[in-house]
């Protein structure tokens, strides 16, 4: 096993325990597929939903965590993140338990098109 996967497998463990005391509700990794295999089986152990996104890149997006967060994730009918709307980004973002202020300005920011505050001000 490389380092990288058993980095992989070590930021997954984080997670699960994360989920485990209720930090959050929905994880994201991405991971080798060389991974996918113990962490299905330790998702299944643990009855977190799950959904596994291949890349090109031969990596894979694991979504999991609790049913209700995962049906969110599902119902979007979407088969890479790169086709979420800006709201399901914003959605996403909230899920996964990221700032949700910094997740208000990055929504209004795509939304009117506007370079963030920070490249404005780098232009200048």
């Amino acid at each position: 096993m490389s380092i990288n996967e058993q980095i992989g497998l070590s930021v997954f463990f984080h997670m699960l325990y994360e989920l485990n005391k209720g930090l959050r509700t929905l994880s994201l990794l991405t991971t080798s597929e060389k991974n996918v295999g113990l962490i299905m089986e330790q998702l299944e152990k643990c009855k977190y939903d799950s959904i596994v996104e291949t890349l090109q890149s031969g990596y894979v997006n694991i979504f999991f965590g609790k049913p209700d967060s995962v049906n969110v994730i599902r119902s979007f009918r979407k088969t890479t993140l790169r086709d979420f709307t800006l709201e399901e980004d914003f959605i996403l973002g909230v899920l996964l338990g990221y700032n949700k202020d910094q997740q208000c300005k990055r929504y209004l920011t795509r939304k009117s098109g506007r370079a963030p505050v920070e490249s404005q001000a780098a232009a200048l």
